[in-house]
């Protein structure tokens, strides 16, 4: 049932305008009084340690502040998100958390809030559009440089030479097309860096394991390193290795993105070499921000996180903290 109705004043529209910084100073929601304020998240899937843990840190921190919270799951399917923002905005919420599944697809979700005087905070991937104006912000990681760092590491462990299988995330998203850039970047540096194989893993476990399993039936022992998206590749791709008679961490060094528990626990085995930290717990910066836009404060047009690295020098210390 949607609630009645509550909204940003229209002025806010106004506010919404493409600068560096975005300033929403005068900007005041209509009606109120002791009415709660409503969140809703968008979020793309529930489908991975990562996002399940994206999803708690914002409940945990939506409670925590006397906030109400609505998640929606988009179950990875682009079209669904599109609905599901669409439901967000008939329940008149107050403002809407979008975890975008892909890049370009979600303009008709950013416009039906734009038409209905709801902000938009991006985060952990971009979305097409022009900040200020269909989106207020974004917050997230620097994925360009976590593919950077995943590189960098790869270079050093294997002298500048190797034969590398990719696994990429979700096909159109900009963290896939950031995190294989930042790669790119580096390897193009050193030309005993070789990428045999490209190819999507959907970000899932399963589909890792399957996509190296095939890929190392005709590569074989041409593989000695693996760079995966996520960890949740990342592990699947250790299994597929094993299957192969490839020995994860000494016939084949495997980098990976996310900084979960189990990726840490593959560090303490061996089996995986490092992974960049994504940290999911957006809770605390995602309410921050909306505490600064119900002040009408200047809001950045970005918001990025520092993320860790984690490698055989350090897994053992944060693996009871992680996710």
């Amino acid at each position: 049932m949607a609630r009645p109705a509550r909204r940003w004043s229209a002025a806010l529209v106004g506010c919404l305008l493409p600068l560096l910084a975005l300033s929403l100073g005068g900007c005041r929601k209509e009606g109120g009084g002791a009415e709660q304020f409503v969140v809703g998240f968008s979020q793309m899937g529930h489908d991975n340690p990562w996002r399940m843990a994206q999803t708690q840190s914002l409940r945990d921190e939506a409670a925590k502040r006397g906030y109400e919270l609505v998640v929606t799951d988009a179950q990875d399917q682009t079209a669904k998100q599109v609905a599901d923002v669409e439901d967000l905005i008939a329940r008149r919420v107050d403002v809407i958390l979008l975890a975008p599944r892909e890049f370009e697809g979600l303009t008709p979700a950013l416009q039906a809030a734009r038409e209905a005087n709801i902000p938009v905070i991006l985060v952990d991937r971009e979305a097409e559009g022009t900040p200020g104006r269909d989106f207020v912000t974004f917050l997230g990681s620097n994925f360009v440089e976590q593919g950077r760092r995943a590189a960098e590491w790869l270079v050093k462990e294997t002298g500048g030479q190797a034969g590398i299988v990719e696994l990429t995330g979700t096909p159109g998203s900009s963290v896939a097309a950031d995190r294989a850039r930042g790669f790119r970047d580096v390897i193009a540096k050193h030309p005993g860096m070789k990428i045999l194989a490209s190819q999507t893993g959907e970000f899932s476990r399963a589909n890792g394991q399957r996509v190296l399993q095939n890929i190392a039936q005709s590569l074989g022992k041409q593989i000695t390193a693996v760079y995966a998206h996520n960890d949740e590749m990342a592990l699947g791709a250790i299994q597929a290795l094993k299957a192969a008679g490839l020995q994860p961490g000494t016939d084949v060094k495997v980098v990976s993105i996310d900084g979960q528990r189990a990726a840490l626990e593959a560090i303490e085995r061996g089996e995986l070499g490092a992974t960049v930290e994504s940290n999911p717990r957006f809770g605390p910066i995602a309410f921050d921000t909306i505490d600064q836009l119900r002040r009408g404060e200047t809001i950045p047009t970005k918001k990025l996180i520092e993320d860790r690295f984690f490698d055989r020098t350090n897994a053992a210390q944060f693996v009871a903290d992680a996710y």
